[in-house]
């Protein structure tokens, strides 16, 4: 009897590759893509029928907080993962403002750990930056396991805020990866708290953490990595001041934008959603929104990731500002885009490089992001043409609710394969968990 030449093939779907968009199949073998093309169906050991869906790589996530140690009640590693999975992700970079923060080796090596039998996708991890660890980043980030380095220049816990220029220069000249930053001022941020102190209405957030606290650490930023010679990544950019100061750095910047701030508006969100709509950088108007569309038009954003900070409903319900800012979003994040997708605000090629390819390129993934021969068997398979409503039955976050609750999107996540392995079909997940740290390009040891 001849052995099966693919472990699985994907038979007849719609392939968005780097070739172009094509129906064909894709055979997989020892969780990698094998061959690409018109293949037998009987030369597989199992054959996954995908005609009329498309086929798309495997969709990563840059941008999530999944709460553990230290914050379980919330989130974990187990339903965080879940979540992606189910909403078509096959991995995620997790964000270092943890308890305790995400500072040391022995910190990272700690998630790494928690993360292993119960990640149903890869993940990798940053290192927090602060003024304590400031000199070793270069060190830490070569860790396996790490995805680089993350600056809160405001709003943040502990000792990860880094709002000084000697500090952030320090931290900028101590490493050669891409960094990724939360860019709001602290000072303008304190200096305006009084407008929101003692109680406000959520619908002031914007306005305590305005444009100009956004406008102004992005350009110092930019100005600091200039002097280091360090490239960024500026996370979750929310206003039109923004982006031509990001075009004009477009050799050492690249840009994120969450699919919340592409998809809710101020006044609206607030009014509707309450403290639900909280989170930082703030909602802001249409005018900013319609800014972030022209932006990815124009090809500017280099990255569309989820910002995926979930509270409890009860600690959300907490009057303003003491209400936590931040929403659950992992999930969500590849169904709202094919409904922007089905509207016409993108193209699904575009998606997909926002989704798969970009943070391929950004942070130097191995292996992944793209469907090629030799790459890791990760695919999202999507019905273009269904039509859903999210509910919170089918959210698998702890923290059990979404702002899109009630949303009707056309455009859904099928399956989720990771590394040849289906892990998710039809909204359910196919166990066990089998998730892995991601590999990096530049931290490839011989033996990789």
């Amino acid at each position: 009897m001849t052995a099966a030449r693919f472990d699985l093939i994907l038979k007849g779907g719609t392939l968005v590759t780097p070739a172009g968009t094509r129906t064909g199949d894709v055979g997989l073998r020892d969780g990698r893509i094998a061959e690409i093309g018109a293949l037998n169906a009987g030369a597989a050991a199992a054959v996954l029928d995908v005609v009329g869906l498309h086929v798309l790589p495997g969709v990563i996530d840059t941008q999530v907080h999944f709460r553990e140690p230290g914050l379980e009640h919330k989130e974990d590693l187990a339903c965080g993962t879940a979540a992606a999975a189910l909403g078509g992700v096959v991995a995620v970079f997790e964000m270092p403002n943890t308890t305790p923060s995400t500072l040391n080796a022995a910190d990272l090596r700690d998630k790494l750990q928690r993360a292993e039998g119960r990640a149903w996708t890869d993940h990798a991890f940053f290192m927090g930056a602060a003024a304590e660890n400031a000199a070793h980043l270069g060190e830490l980030e070569q860790e396996p396991g790490c995805c680089g380095v993350k600056v809160f220049m405001g709003a943040s816990t502990g000792s990860l805020l880094v709002d000084d220029d000697e500090t952030l220069l320090q931290v900028l000249r101590n490493g050669r990866r891409r960094m990724a930053v939360h860019a709001e001022d602290e000072a303008r941020l304190r200096d305006r708290v009084a407008l929101v102190r003692g109680g406000a209405d959520v619908g002031r957030h914007p306005e305590w953490r305005d444009e100009e606290a956004a406008r102004l650490a992005t350009e110092r930023v930019l100005n600091l990595a200039r002097r280091a010679g360090r490239r960024i990544h500026v996370l979750h950019i929310t206003t039109a001041e923004e982006m031509p100061l990001l075009a004009a750095h477009k050799d050492i910047a690249t840009v994120e934008v969450t699919p919340q701030h592409l998809t809710l508006a101020a006044p609206e969100c607030y009014e509707r959603l309450g403290t639900l709509a909280q989170m930082n950088p703030p909602i802001r108007g249409v005018q900013h929104r319609d800014a972030l569309w022209r932006a990815i038009d124009q090809g500017i954003v280099d990255v569309i990731g989820s910002d995926h900070a979930p509270h409890t409903r009860e600690e959300k319900a907490r009057p303003y500002p003491t209400s936590p800012s931040g929403m659950p979003g992992v999930q969500t994040l590849l169904p709202l885009m094919l409904d922007h997708v089905n509207a016409g605000r993108l193209t699904l090629e575009r998606l997909v490089d926002l989704l798969c390819a970009g943070p391929q390129r950004i942070y130097g993934i191995a292996g992944k992001g793209r469907i090629a021969v030799g790459y890791d068997a990760d695919f999202t398979v999507v019905d273009l043409a269904a039509r859903r409503e999210i509910t919170a039955k089918w959210l698998a976050s702890k923290c059990g609710w979404s702002p899109f609750e009630g949303t009707r999107v056309t455009g859904w996540p099928k399956a989720t394969i990771l590394r040849g392995r289906i892990v998710m079909r039809e909204d359910e997940l196919q166990g066990p968990p089998s998730g892995r740290p991601v590999r990096f390009g530049d931290t490839l040891g011989p033996d990789a």
